[in-house]
């Protein structure tokens, strides 16, 4: 064996002196049919399906968890007696809640949007190529980041997704320089997006707007705005800027929604609406009741007529029904008799809920090939509306208002054409409730009408509405009180640092993270905290 040793060695060395150079060596190690560069378009498609849900593999975990297990509830959109929904109700603690946003915004989208910006920038497989890619990442990446800070407050940014650089602890940033940075990085990259840049096939890979790049430029105008605004209470520097960006943009109208269109197939864990999933019998199962303060709203100040009711309501509720794995059979359908649960009811408080006292999520809004809400004009309209009504910019509150109130109600044909709202419906119910006017029960702020409207507006897409809720006070929801809340009388406004986040980096979550971090009253740095 030494002898053979030695002779391979005294090859080497021949070999090394006479026939080649050490780049030449370090390409025999290089496996020709390995893959060593990968389709950065398919790296993009894949980031934006995956904020659909969470995931194409597991399309239902982070809306279970999060949003509606949470977030829709809290927020008195909808309402639970059990399941996993029940947290958000009661303000009880789950994990897996806390943790999902955590591990799927860094674990699946960030990842993807960090490897095609490392690519795509100097020294990678792609530089100076994928041009608008870049830019349609740049934007994806402070989308995440925006929501993943509003979860938690301050978060790992600069140093996070560095574990190929050796950074596998890293540290906590502040949320308001996270907020200076995404707003640099959506301005940066909204500008720089451009139809004359060639398409690499981009167009293909672009799930939200099929390459449409005045529609990506709404989009990071629009997001630029929103996080203007969500730091107006703290600092207002950077409104008039964002608001005159999403102006001279050109406005989001209903075409430029972001509804990812998800699919039937090809598995029931693949591609489909994870709502849907996390709703239906003999799937995820959760109860689908909508909450008393939902229902109250939608059938207006006097709920004996349908003269002023919300044109929503027969959209949000699909009637007082019977739910199962089997069939959807609507029970009552009428306007005036539909009814809300309470918000921190327990079975004891009804024991005949088998018979289906109270309306249910429509059965059309949970399908499994439904798209899935990522952001929608209205509320670009209502943010406007704000900054004007604050005198934060120059404008018409008013009319940005009312076509906030008129984008909201006429969205939801992408569901299901019966669900269309006419504009004839919309004039009505503006007429019934004027700007100004004080609103669905009276006494109301125009502040507090467009944040009301807001809340409604962004209906199933509650992890948003949380943050709006947390920054406006609107509406004016009264918490639950029940024996079990860890606050009881008091909405939560933060998510927990995820226990495994603690366990492995706990030293940065101790110097860096919001405190206290295990607080769920504790309030993110717009909210008024620190």
């Amino acid at each position: 064996m030494k002898m053979i040793n030695k002779f391979i060695l005294s090859l080497l060395v021949v070999y090394g002196m006479s026939a080649c150079d050490t780049t030449e060596l370090q390409d025999l190690n290089i496996d020709p049919q390995s893959v060593n560069e990968i389709d950065l378009n398919f790296l993009f498609t894949h980031a934006l399906l995956t904020t659909a849900s969470g995931g194409p593999n597991d399309n239902r975990y982070i809306d279970w968890r999060t949003n509606m297990g949470y977030c829709s509830t809290l927020l008195q959109q909808m309402a639970s007696i059990g399941s996993i929904t029940r947290g958000g109700d009661i303000y009880t603690y789950n994990f897996e809640t806390h943790d999902a946003p955590w591990e799927f915004g860094y674990g699946a989208v960030l990842k993807q949007t960090s490897n095609i910006l490392e690519q795509t920038g100097e020294g990678g497989y792609a530089a100076g190529e994928n041009l608008n890619l870049r830019q349609a990442a740049r934007i994806l990446q402070a989308f995440t980041f925006h929501r993943l800070t509003d979860y938690y407050g301050n978060i790992p940014y600069s140093e996070g997704l560095q574990g190929k650089t050796g950074v596998f602890l890293p540290a906590f940033q502040s949320q308001q320089s996270i907020y200076a940075d995404l707003i640099k990085e959506l301005t940066e990259a909204g500008a720089a997006i451009s139809a004359s840049n060639p398409d690499e096939g981009f167009a293909f890979a672009d799930i939200y707007f099929d390459g449409d790049i005045a529609k990506w430029k709404k989009f990071a105008a629009s997001l630029r705005l929103r996080l203007a605004m969500r730091q107006s209470n703290v600092d207002a520097s950077e409104v008039a800027g964002a608001v005159s960006a999403a102006a001279s943009g050109g406005m989001m109208t209903n075409a430029d929604n972001i509804f990812i269109q998800m699919a039937i197939g090809p598995s029931e864990w693949t591609n489909q609406n994870g709502i849907s999933r996390a709703y239906y019998p003999g799937d995820g199962g959760n109860e689908s009741f909508l909450s008393k303060t939902m229902i109250d709203f939608l059938k207006g100040t006097d709920p004996n007529t349908t003269a002023d009711d919300d044109p929503r309501l027969m959209i949000f509720s699909g009637g007082i029904a019977d739910w199962t794995a089997a069939a959807w059979t609507p029970k009552n359908v009428n306007p005036l008799e539909q009814e809300g649960l309470p918000n921190g009811s327990d079975n004891s408080d009804f024991p005949d809920l088998t018979v289906n006292l109270f309306s249910r999520l429509n059965f059309l809004l949970l399908q499994d090939d439904d798209p899935y809400q990522i952001m929608n004009a209205a509320e670009t309209h209502f943010l406007l509306a704000e900054a004007y009504e604050r005198g934060l910019a120059t404008g018409n509150a008013q009319a940005e208002y009312e076509a906030g109130v008129r984008l909201a109600m006429t969205m939801y044909d992408v569901f299901d054409p019966s669900l269309a709202r006419t504009d004839a419906q919309v004039d009505d119910y503006l007429a019934a409730y004027p700007y100004g006017g004080g609103g669905v029960g009276g006494g109301q702020s125009r502040l507090e009408q467009i944040g009301q409207q807001m809340w409604a507006s962004k209906f199933m897409n509650w992890f948003d509405a949380w943050a709006d809720w947390r920054r406006t006070g609107f509406p004016v929801l009264v918490p639950t009180a029940h024996p079990s809340s860890l606050t009881p009388g008091v909405i939560p406004r933060k998510l927990r640092i995820p226990t495994h986040e603690v366990a492995t980096n706990g030293v940065n979550v101790t110097a860096g993270a919001t405190q206290p971090h295990q607080d769920e009253t504790t309030r993110v740095w717009w909210d008024g905290g620190s």
